[in-house]
């Protein structure tokens, strides 16, 4: 039964891709200006009079797109505090519980204060030679109750810089997933600080601040590769200096706090994504939609797969699972149509397990909690998956190989590879520097003790 499941996602995969062959062969592509579906009835023969061009919209306050905004905000927070906070603590041992807890904690503390002081500036402040953002908007400077934000102009300035503070917050709190265990918890405090500025900051002005690869034309609607790809790099160089722990393997304590988390996670997520349209609208519908369809699969995807290999449907399988279809569609959520985003939650569930399950184990490599293995694998499918996939349908900004434009998967993997190439060799950079000056790693006496107690003298349970 099991097996007939599995012969039958694959050959899912398979017509799937055949049915967007055999669509998009027949079927043309609506112009870019266009919002109708491309199942939309032909024009008529006689051409109307080509319409004056439209006049630019006023910037005028929306009450409706800033209390969705300050919802979505709100959500996004829930994701690292409890959500991820949860999740990673009920994997981790008992032991380490309390200490796995607080690295989410203060990372989201950190963040939320370096982000209003100067982060903000460098990731969203005026262009500087496609690089970085100027810091003309350091300590807030010149951002008043009325000012309107330059990326969506119905809404306040001051709602968006904290809806991608959330996200700042989160994408630093990813990569603890794969050092946790051996870590000192003051070096993952210097860590957040260092990353955030030197690694998170550009990444987000290259792609979200009008930096070089937003103007080479990279879609990334919510986050694949400033979020996912670069938290996924920085758990996989950080795991690889770090070295294993002295007691590998995975010894989960609370399955049933996990399991939470990653409920809280998916829900948190709807925020994440459909927050990213910035109106309340259709966009934000559609990448609502496209969000729980691609998570919901690809969790029955990883469950399927892992059912074949293992004879067994894990719990933790399934959360996990989800949690790589909330990561894969993220690039994606704005720029798909349903059709797409199962195609991305079978791949996506598929890969993860299988990166996981078999190339973790044959590489050798700690990743405590695969935050490579899910975010980084994911991040990185989502993204190329966009260039194939993106629909002008949903979004007329992108328009992906399988509606005429080949190229755009060319700029995907260029966005993917200077994400990763950037991330790799500072991340490398930021983990020496901080060995030399203090070291990474408690010592083994304070491993087999268990964190919570050695760094924090509490316990998760008395």
């Amino acid at each position: 039964m099991v097996k007939k499941a599995f012969i039958a996602m694959v050959v899912g995969i398979v017509l799937a891709f055949v049915a967007y062959s055999v669509g998009q062969s027949t079927v043309p592509a609506p112009t870019p200006d266009s919002a109708k579906s491309i199942l939309a009835s032909p024009a008529p023969a006689a051409a109307a009079p080509a319409p004056a061009p439209a006049a630019a919209p006023v910037a005028k306050l929306d009450s409706g797109d800033t209390a969705w905004m300050i919802v979505a905000t709100a959500m996004v927070m829930l994701m690292t505090l409890p959500g991820l906070a949860l999740f990673y603590g009920g994997i981790a041992k008992r032991k380490d519980t309390l200490n796995v807890i607080a690295m989410s904690f203060v990372t989201f503390c950190i963040v939320s204060v370096l982000w209003v002081i100067y982060g903000y500036s460098i990731a969203f402040g005026a262009d500087v030679h496609g690089i970085i953002g100027n810091l003309q908007k350091f300590m807030m400077n010149s951002i008043k109750v009325d000012t309107l934000s330059s990326y969506q102009n119905t809404i306040p300035e001051l709602i968006f810089v904290v809806f991608q503070l959330t996200f700042a917050a989160i994408t630093v709190a990813l990569a603890s997933g794969a050092y946790i265990e051996r870590m000192k918890f003051s070096s993952w405090i210097v860590f957040s600080v260092l990353w955030m500025t030197f690694v998170y900051c550009p990444v987000a002005h290259w792609v979200w601040g009008n930096g070089f690869l937003a103007k080479m034309g990279a879609l990334d609607f919510a986050g694949g590769t400033v979020v996912h790809i670069n938290a996924g790099i920085a758990a996989l160089i950080g795991a690889l200096v770090l070295g294993k722990r002295h007691e590998p393997g995975l010894i989960p304590n609370n399955l049933t706090a996990t399991v939470t988390g990653a409920g809280l996670l998916w829900f948190g997520w709807f925020g994440f994504n459909a927050g990213s349209a910035l109106t309340a609208g259709g966009l934000a519908s559609a990448a609502f939609i496209n969000t729980n369809t691609a998570t919901a699969m690809a969790a029955i995807a990883w469950m399927i797969t892992e059912w074949f290999f293992n004879k067994k449907p894990t719990v933790l399988g399934l959360a996990s699972g989800a949690v790589a279809g909330l990561v894969a569609i993220t690039p994606a959520a704005g720029f798909v149509n349903v059709g797409g985003a199962l195609i991305i939650g079978i791949v996506v569930g598929f890969s993860c397990y299988c990166m996981v399950a078999f190339v973790k184990t044959k590489l050798g490599y700690d990743d405590t909690l695969d935050a490579f293995g899910i975010h980084g694998i994911g991040g990185i499918i989502g993204a190329l998956l966009t260039g194939f996939l993106a629909d002008p349908a949903i979004n007329a900004a992108g328009k992906g190989l399988f509606y005429g434009n080949p190229g755009q998967v060319k700029i995907q993997l260029i966005a993917i590879g200077t994400t990763v190439g950037y991330d790799a060799v500072v991340t490398f950079i930021i983990f020496m520097v901080i060995k030399a000056v203090m070291g990474l790693r408690v010592t083994p006496e304070q491993e087999m003790i268990g964190l919570d107690q050695s760094s924090h003298g509490e316990r998760a349970l008395s």
